[in-house]
């Protein structure tokens, strides 16, 4: 039987690294198809086999034509840093909610959406879990709640049932991420911590959340098992600490920190690089 396997967001900092990892594990008889913006973003998949479709995700007939004959969707997509609100709330939300609609009319059987930890939001005094409410807040823009309400839209589709995973601050494998993160630390204290997940470990989740039987309409989190403080992501970076910091206080120790357990246990989800530190040791960073 051929199945095809359709990922959205394939020139991203997830799915450039998912996508070749996707096509190492596809069986036989399956095709990887990726929407694409143009023939030269495409080209670096189609070598290595996999099928393009050139269109733009916020597009119904680039939509259309991308799920003909498509199984099963992982939707990667995601419009945050650097990009206008307008654009977030059209990819993030707006899109991923007409692909979902669209996918049900299509016939496909698994729907992946990946979202952020940060729709969680704080105040809960405890790592955040999967079927907590969500609770997005501004401070990281509207990235959070374009996400969150595309949850909630995907989730309201009738016949979907979408399997969600939650990804903390992601990195690895040259992603510009971790050397990016000195902006926004630039005024935590020394204790504050980052949950993190690796690229690889990534992939492993969403490959996990296509292929495991029995869990349409669950949400989990990816997340590796020590989050990092803002003094070793200084010293990750090679940057000196803030001595204006050196007193402060974080309010809210549990804001951002999600469970992974459901993802390990259920879904047999084991993290390559548990920590930071053992992606700096393999030279993964």
């Amino acid at each position: 039987m051929t199945t095809t396997i359709l990922v959205t967001g394939a020139t991203g900092q997830v799915g450039r690294r998912f996508v070749p990892r996707l096509l190492q594990w596809a069986a036989a008889g399956e095709t990887v198809r990726v929407l694409v913006r143009d023939e030269e973003r495409a080209a670096r998949f189609t070598t290595l086999g996999a099928e393009a479709v050139i269109g733009d995700l916020r597009e119904a007939g680039s939509r259309k034509r991308a799920l003909d004959g498509v199984d099963a969707v992982v939707n990667v997509a995601a419009a945050f840093r650097g990009v206008p609100e307008a654009e977030s709330w059209a990819v993030n939300r707006d899109a991923a909610v007409a692909l979902g609609h669209e996918a049900v009319e299509a016939g496909v059987r698994r729907f992946v959406q990946t979202s952020t930890n940060l729709v969680y939001g704080a105040g809960r005094g405890r790592p955040a879990e999967p079927t907590d409410e969500l609770r997005p807040e501004s401070g990281w823009g509207v990235y959070p709640t374009t996400k969150a309400e595309a949850e909630a839209g995907l989730a309201a589709v009738p016949g979907l049932n979408p399997v969600v995973v939650r990804l903390a601050f992601v990195y690895g494998e040259g992603d510009p991420h971790l050397a990016q993160a000195a902006h926004f630390i630039a005024d935590w204290p020394a204790h504050k911590r980052l949950p993190m997940v690796h690229h690889a470990d990534v992939a492993q989740a969403l490959h996990r959340a296509l292929r495991t039987p029995g869990i349409e309409g669950r949400a989990f989190n990816a997340s590796d098992d020590a989050p990092v403080t803002a003094w070793d992501l200084h010293r990750l970076n090679r940057t000196a600490f803030p001595p204006a910091n050196a007193d402060a206080v974080d309010p809210d120790p549990w804001n951002g920190i999600a469970d992974n357990l459901s993802l390990r246990d259920e879904l047999g989800w084991r993290p390559l690089y548990p920590s930071v530190w053992t992606a700096r040791d393999a030279g993964a960073l």
